[in-house]
């Protein structure tokens, strides 16, 4: 059996009478990339600073790297690294004066500090710009820079709360090939991000709505389970009122727009590429072309979200 990076289970955390976090459960094998996912105001901020140690329960129990979050909050956080949403290193120091600070508040100092600190300038690729002012870099090298304050102490778990938020694709590319060599090093990853793209990198996806986690599995197997049937990515003019008369019919699960097309999942017995572009031709659509397409996790967050909604 694996080793359990995370255990949680019931947890919950209240602010007076709003409850963030509703009865939480899951756990997190060592060296996974574990991906949670939700709206803002889900509670996945919530749940991050309860598990490592700077918030504590209302309701439920959680272990990380082996320690109680209740009961050794400090242990937890020496075990641990964890980049936060908003920018938080010193912006007004050198790069190479961040690491320093950072290697000294764990514990590191002289050779093995200079030594590590030199390890993650190379794996972050931030190159020659010790001498930088932080607060000159461009937001995809702070985003770098903060992850590699994260790793200087090699935690066993890595929280990670939007990493790549508002940075170009090319450092988004950067930073997720260095989370998947620190997973293949054996951390573990919790990450929370709105890009969903990004998500197929994980392992498995936890879906948090309204503080309730509302689905939990691979990307393939969330897939398979809210996304049945055949996807079908429609093109052409004058899709909006079609699409109208689309929804609703037998056999066509959900209509949503894509761009200036439309994303449908239909059932394959009823539909196909020709039925479905004779009906939105009938409907009011021009120049219509249906082409083949496969489910994406947006396709998942939409349904697993609308099954719950119902629920609700």
């Amino acid at each position: 059996m694996s080793e359990l990076a995370i255990e949680a289970a019931g947890l919950g955390r209240d602010f007076g009478t709003f409850r963030a976090v509703a009865d939480v459960s899951f756990t997190v094998e060592a060296g996974e990339i574990f991906g949670y996912l939700g709206a803002n105001g889900a509670g996945k901020s919530t749940t991050i600073r309860i598990l490592c140690g700077l918030l504590a329960p209302s309701r439920g129990t959680a272990r990380v790297a082996g320690f109680d979050v209740g009961r050794a909050p400090e242990a937890v956080k020496s075990a641990i690294g964890y980049m936060s949403q908003k920018f938080s290193l010193y912006l007004d120091l050198p790069v190479q004066e961040n690491l320093d600070f950072f290697g000294g508040a764990y514990g590191l100092s002289g050779r093995a500090l200079a030594s590590r600190a030199a390890e993650v300038v190379e794996l972050c690729g931030l190159g020659d710009l010790g001498g930088r002012i932080t607060g000159t870099l461009s937001g995809g090298v702070r985003q770098r820079l903060a992850l590699a304050c994260a790793i200087l102490h090699r935690p066993r778990v890595l929280f990670l709360d939007e990493p790549t938020a508002c940075v170009d694709p090319q450092a988004r590319r950067l930073f997720w090939r260095v989370i998947r060599q620190l997973a293949g090093e054996g951390t573990t990853i919790f990450v929370t991000t709105h890009y969903l793209d990004e998500a197929e990198y994980c392992r498995r996806i936890g879906l948090m709505a309204a503080g309730r986690l509302i689905a939990l599995d691979t990307p393939a197997a969330l897939k398979r389970t809210y996304v049945p049937g055949r996807i079908y990515l429609a093109r052409g003019r004058e899709l909006g009122p079609a699409a109208a008369v689309l929804r609703g019919q037998p056999g066509v699960t959900a209509v949503e727009p894509f761009g200036a097309g439309l994303h449908l999942q239909v059932d394959p017995a009823l539909w196909d590429k020709v039925r479905l572009a004779a009906a939105l031709a009938a409907a009011g659509g021009r120049e219509v072309s249906i082409e083949a397409g496969e489910p994406s996790l947006e396709d998942v967050f939409l349904a697993a979200l609308g099954q719950a909604e119902k629920a609700a």
